[in-house]
């Protein structure tokens, strides 16, 4: 309390030399601030810096100019180092802050994880045996044309002795009947446009079975 007085009464002394515009003496009052050891409060509440600023800029007298220069540098430093703190503490209490916490320390985040249930480790597939392809066989057949005429009629006979030759047939499982069918309709369709070739040539046909046979 004695100091901030002390204080105040050289900045109204040196407030009333910058008034009358006479620097006189200014230095005998800023080497007693040099010798008092500043706190930020008696800065601030005396406002000591902006009069030692004020005989600064209208004194002529160099060693007024540079020891003022000091004074208001040194002061200037503690009013940084203070705001530094000050600074430094709101980033501590942003960073101390519940949500800036981590969620791995986090009760909730914990319990979820003991409540999930344990996975249960999957069997690789077995692989399955290839099996052995079968030999197809052939159990329908489309419809076989009908037919009255008797050389058509002989001439699928004769198919059917010669398609039962061997057991092939029996094999695939083929249906000589429908088959001869469909082959003596084949060549019918074929000649179709040749009727009259067709009678030779079933014949010639005929005829090769019957060697055949």
């Amino acid at each position: 309390m004695v100091k901030d007085q002390e204080v105040e009464r050289i900045a109204k002394k040196l407030d009333k030399m910058v008034q009358k515009k006479n620097t006189d003496g200014a230095i005998d009052l800023l080497r007693e601030l040099k010798n008092i050891k500043m706190s930020l409060e008696t800065l601030q509440s005396t406002r000591i810096g902006m009069s030692v600023n004020a005989v600064r800029k209208q004194s002529s007298d160099e060693e007024v100019q540079t020891l003022a220069k000091s004074l208001i540098k040194a002061w200037k430093k503690l009013l940084d180092g203070a705001e530094g703190k000050v600074a430094a503490v709101e980033e501590k209490k942003k960073s101390a802050s519940p949500l800036q916490c981590s969620s791995k320390d986090s009760p909730s985040s914990s319990d979820s994880k003991k409540s999930e249930p344990p996975k249960t480790p999957t069997s690789p597939s077995t692989p399955t045996t290839p099996t052995t392809p079968t030999t197809p066989k052939f159990t329908s057949f489309p419809p076989a044309p009908v037919t009255t005429d008797s050389v058509r009629t002989k001439s699928r006979e004769l198919l059917v002795a010669a398609l039962q030759i061997g057991d092939d047939h029996k094999t695939i499982g083929a249906d000589c009947d429908h088959l001869a069918a469909q082959i003596e309709d084949y060549i019918l369709l074929s000649l179709k446009s040749k009727w009259e070739s067709y009678r030779p040539f079933q014949s010639w046909s005929i005829s090769g079975l019957n060697v055949q046979n």
